[in-house]
């Protein structure tokens, strides 16, 4: 079946890249549904968000009134059921792209809530699935994951980010900073990842996994502010991802998500690494429709390095398609330690295609290509600010690791050795 999604303006952004894959119909239409909210709503504020560095708060309304913030929440719980734990990630994922094809930066938001969903779902208990998840579908509440607090200085940093958390009668007190807060300032709800063992969180931590809690943050609360100067990178600007400051912040018992450990111990992170990819593929398929229209005209189509540069973009984003769906359905078919692994080669292959369809387009299309109101301006910068999240060459050679029969850390791709 031929399937496209029309924006606005009458021009096609083609789903044609799914046709042939095993997508439940129901879960196609809700792909297709929030490709075509993103294309008609979210891609035309993607500069203004951009330029003023501020969360996307508005695309997070037109979701939840299309009936898609709980894209991630189970059916038994009123939500479209696609959670990847225990549905079809391959359909979530495909909206992910839809939405990062219309900014990346949205994606990335949505990245957060939706993994936020997922552990609620998969660590939580009843009474915080019925408390949190009626505030998303209700209210259109807005969640995110905070994690972190990089332990090595940069050049013109004077103190480590970090938090300590301290056990009180009823809950927990945590004080410190964080950073690439998504949303900061923009969610109601954030899962923080913290450790009793002192500073460091998930990926930078050094505790026992035991000590890795999952404490839920309701927002606004006086003990937390936000610092937006912190935040003034080249891409991802409304991501909104503040510097955090914690002051004596009360999290009672019953917003901690599972015992202690239960992140790591879930290996939840492995859920979650396929969605970068998905958000990667999306920044990439906006570049290739940008340079199918502007090489629309017949004197381009002829020119023989012009096609060698459109077959390069289409070859990779059908490939990135197909190690995508790869990876959902090794998750499916309960496969699960080769669905991490493929999770990581995922993750680093389509990190890579992605990089080259921006770059065959801008060859192809020259340098007006970079020239605002060019989405690929953005596309370029936010695509190569959101690629450095985890080092490729520690996803490389976490991958080697795993070849050649040594332990592998497919969450964080650190070495495990001594």
């Amino acid at each position: 079946m031929h399937s496209t999604v029309r924006r606005a303006n009458d021009q096609i952004w083609p789903t044609d890249f799914l046709l042939g894959f095993d997508l439940d119909p129901a879960h196609l239409a809700i792909v297709a549904r929030a490709t075509a909210l993103a294309a008609d709503r979210c891609a035309p504020r993607a500069a203004e968000f951009d330029r003023t560095a501020r969360f996307p708060a508005e695309d997070f309304v037109d979701l939840h009134q299309a009936g898609l913030l709980g894209a991630a929440i189970p059916k038994n719980w009123g939500g479209l059921g696609l959670q990847p734990h225990s549905g079809d990630p391959f359909a979530l994922w495909m909206m992910t792209k839809g939405l990062a094809k219309a900014d990346l930066s949205l994606a990335r938001c949505w990245e957060g809530h939706a993994n936020a969903m997922t552990l609620i779902d998969g660590v939580g208990n009843d009474a915080q699935k019925r408390r949190w998840f009626s505030g998303v579908l209700e209210a259109g509440e807005i969640w995110s994951c905070w994690s972190g607090e990089p332990q090595t200085l940069v050049p013109g940093q004077t103190a480590r980010f970090g938090t300590t958390v301290e056990r009180v009668n009823g809950g927990y007190v945590v004080n410190g900073t964080k950073v690439f807060t998504t949303g900061g300032g923009g969610v109601n709800h954030a899962v923080l990842l913290v450790s009793t063992a002192g500073p460091g969180a998930a990926r930078h931590g050094s505790g026992n996994a035991d000590q890795l809690l999952m404490l839920v943050c309701d927002l606004p609360d006086p003990h937390v502010r936000f610092d937006a100067r912190w935040w003034d990178p080249v891409g991802m600007r409304a991501t909104a991802s503040h510097l955090a400051y914690f002051e004596n912040l009360f999290i009672p018992d019953e917003n901690q998500i599972g015992p202690g450990g239960a992140f790591l111990a879930g290996h939840w992170q492995t859920r979650f690494t396929p969605q970068y990819a998905a958000s990667f593929l999306g920044a990439a398929e906006a570049a290739f429709d940008y340079a199918l229209t502007a090489l629309a005209a017949p004197d381009r189509r002829v020119d023989p390095y012009v096609q060698h540069h459109v077959g390069h973009m289409a070859i990779a984003i059908e490939t990135a398609h197909l190690w995508l769906h790869r990876v959902a359905r090794l998750w499916t078919g309960g496969e699960v330690e080769a669905a991490r692994q493929a999770a990581a080669r995922a993750r680093y292959l389509v990190e890579h295609l992605a990089e080259d369809v921006v770059g065959h387009c801008m060859r192809a299309c020259g340098a007006r290509s970079l020239i605002r109101p060019s989405p690929v301006e953005r596309i370029y910068r936010d695509l190569g600010f959101y690629i450095r999240h985890d080092s490729d060459d520690q996803v490389l050679a976490t991958i080697g690791r795993g070849v050649l029969g040594e332990e592998t850390d497919v969450s964080f791709f650190r070495s495990v050795r001594a």
